[in-house]
């Protein structure tokens, strides 16, 4: 796995467990997912550079710990990462791959610039899960990983996933050794596999968000079932959304006489680079 790393690898998050358990208990671990967009593209007349923009998700496990599923017959990485990193899936096509790219640093927003891997624009996810009576609330910054993730040349938008995402990548007890034999592509086919072909099939619907006219092409159907794992309508749409926390936030108001609000903070060191999460009690 090539990566070029600012920081060290920060260790597992204090959060994390909770996290997931609480994530267990949902029916469907959906959540609010919100990134911003230019305000020159959307017709709005805020008087801002770009507006908020949210819709649901559906949580697809940690990146590098891909969620283990019988049902999928994609080649699997070795156990060789573990990461804090929450991952779901998309469509290219969608506007919040677009505006990841245009409100990161690169500010790229034609079609052509938003095809690769790449983003890193700001966003925030929200989980309300009812059955704990708690909130969480992720600030960060979010990255798009597409089939271009590995191939014999490697664009500045490969290059920025694999240096921010890998980054926050820890190397597992046993993993040593084995970097090598990890891949980003494989890791990219296992979360497509691990979609029902349902799911997969809605990677060729015809293009979201754009007006109904006539019908569409025979390749761009609704309710399609994709049972190839590289059919390339569906994979060259489907892409993995990375998020990289930089602050957590857990409000439990399932007892109010003893609500309380939890700050997670991950804070670097000057000399070192470290990373370590800075936990702060607040009232709810």
């Amino acid at each position: 796995m090539s990566t070029t790393t600012h920081h060290r690898p920060s260790p597992p998050a204090p959060w994390r467990s909770t996290f997931e358990s609480h994530l267990s208990s949902m029916p469907s671990p959906e959540f609010v997912f919100a990134s911003l967009a230019p305000t020159s593209s959307t017709g709005s007349k805020a008087p801002t550079d770009y507006v908020p923009r949210l819709r649901y998700c559906i949580y697809r496990g940690m990146w590098s710990q891909l969620p283990e599923n019988k049902h999928n017959d994609a080649p699997k990485n070795p156990r060789v990462y573990d990461s804090d990193m929450p991952a779901f899936t998309t469509d290219v096509r969608m506007q919040k791959v677009r505006e990841l790219f245009a409100s990161s640093a690169g500010k790229a927003g034609k079609d052509e610039q938003v095809q690769g891997s790449g983003g890193g624009g700001p966003c925030e996810a929200a989980f309300w899960v009812k059955e704990k009576g708690t909130q969480w609330r992720i600030k960060g910054t979010a990255f798009v990983v597409a089939p271009d993730i590995e191939g014999p040349e490697e664009s500045s938008g490969v290059r920025t996933v694999k240096s921010e995402v890998g980054g926050r990548m820890r190397v597992v007890e046993g993993g040593e050794g084995k970097e090598g034999e990890w891949s980003w592509g494989k890791e990219l086919t296992g979360h497509f596999g691990n979609c029902s072909p349902g799911m997969r099939g809605s990677w060729k619907n015809p293009p979201p968000g754009t007006p109904v006219e006539g019908e569409p092409d025979q390749d761009h159907q609704l309710a399609q079932k994709v049972y190839d794992l590289e059919d390339p309508i569906a994979r060259s749409n489907f892409r993995v959304v990375i998020i990289k926390p930089d602050e957590v936030e857990q409000t439990d108001i399932s007892d109010p006489a003893t609500a309380r609000r939890w700050k997670y903070t991950l804070v670097y060191d000057a000399q070192d680079g470290k990373g370590e999460w800075k936990k702060e009690e607040l009232w709810p």
